[in-house]
């Protein structure tokens, strides 16, 4: 009993780890803008408040996550509201808004931390 209070004491008091991997970008002229989203959201590329994203696990939806581009650090806060990428090495794909704060012109190296 005592080794399973201590494992979910330590899974709440420590953040899950940054996640470092490739981004791409969705929105633009690929049909999605506009449509609804995994979490019932209409998705806008250009939203600024809060920045979109799509994330692969249903558990992230509607999380808010930090994506800083490792290249010249910029960062931005983002919303999860749809599910994606599905391409292997790949764990964001970004709104048009949120790729241009970022300075990604198409796929960038970036850190994924969650907020909440």
């Amino acid at each position: 009993m005592r080794v399973v209070a201590a494992i979910a004491l330590t899974l709440t008091a420590f953040p899950a780890r940054a996640e470092v991997c490739t981004a791409s970008q969705y929105g633009v002229g690929d049909g999605y803008h506009g449509r609804r989203t995994a979490s019932g959201r209409v998705f806008n590329t250009y939203a600024t408040d809060p920045y979109t994203i799509a994330r692969p696990s249903r558990a992230d939806l509607l999380r808010r996550f930090r994506v800083t581009n490792l290249r010249n650090g910029a960062s931005i806060e983002a919303l999860a509201t749809d599910l994606g990428p599905f391409i292997a090495g790949r764990c964001v794909d970004l709104g048009r808004a949120g790729a241009d704060a970022l300075g990604i012109g198409g796929l960038g190296f970036v850190r994924v931390e969650r907020l909440d």
